[in-house]
């Protein structure tokens, strides 16, 4: 793993990339609200081994990027950033963005404003969601995110819970203002068309449940939409005990959708 300084929308962005000289496809993580892309370690080598060049951007105020911590302003900012890590990336491939929770929301944003190649959203923040509650009152609780409800593997919320790189205090209120005209621009913006979308989701998530973000992919949802859903799963497919599983599933779709047994991989290109 690589890590690269790119500019940013409101400074520095810190984009970690996993090389692959014979990669046929360019994976870009997309993390969530309050953490960073090097969470995803295990997820990128998982894509490397399936033929990808992976690069995971640190949001503006998040992990090691510029910013005052967990403050983003403007979510279109964040969005032009992603286009900045794929660009940095300097590969003529088919794009593909992976991206999770309110991750899934810039990726949504980017795939409805520029072309790609596939979209998978992990429980993405779309439709409605119960964090944006917060706005009606006068002061924000200071209630950190319960490590618990991320996996029901123990280990993933004991690392969440000391990790230097991720936040642990309250929502800001300019960022919940923030997600919510994103969540606006992207429920009643174009839907998704023919673009090969999976979206994943854990039946047990409580930080974004499953029946707030199916009142957004309804609206939004495409011709070539998949969806699965995993019994018992919490807010984080990626780290849960089944993660072997959710993976499998990603890679497949992928192989499946950009048809990598063939040439034709000409649409939604980096660069």
């Amino acid at each position: 793993m690589i890590e690269s300084n790119v500019p940013g929308h409101a400074g520095e962005l810190v984009v970690r990339t996993w090389p692959n000289l014979d990669a046929t496809w360019l994976a870009v993580l997309v993390h969530g609200y309050g953490e960073h892309g090097g969470r995803y370690g295990h997820v990128a080598e998982r894509l490397v081994a399936a033929g990808a060049l992976v690069v995971a951007p640190d949001h503006v105020g998040h992990g090691a990027s510029a910013g005052e911590r967990a403050l983003i302003t403007s979510l279109d900012g964040v969005v032009e950033d992603v286009g900045a890590a794929i660009r940095s990336a300097a590969a003529d491939l088919p794009v593909v963005l992976i991206g999770h929770s309110l991750g899934g929301l810039v990726a949504t944003r980017y795939a409805q404003a520029h072309p790609v190649a596939a979209l998978v959203l992990s429980a993405p923040v779309l439709g409605t969601w119960q964090g944006l509650d917060a706005l009606s009152l006068d002061e924000i609780p200071d209630t950190p995110i319960d490590p618990d409800v991320l996996s029901r593997d123990p280990e993933v919320g004991r690392r969440y819970a000391a990790d230097p790189l991720v936040w642990h205090g309250p929502f800001k209120r300019a960022t919940l203002e923030a997600v919510e005209r994103a969540l606006d621009d992207a429920n009643y913006g174009p839907t998704l068309e023919d673009l090969p979308t999976l979206w994943l989701h854990g039946d047990a998530d409580e930080l974004v449940p499953l029946a707030d973000t199916r009142t957004g992919t309804d609206r939004i949802r495409g011709l070539l939409f998949e969806e699965r859903v995993y019994p018992g799963a919490r807010h984080e497919v990626f780290n849960e005990t089944n993660r072997d599983e959710v993976l499998s599933d990603v890679v497949s779709f992928v192989r499946r959708v950009l048809r990598l047994d063939r040439a034709d991989t000409g649409r939604g290109h980096a660069g």
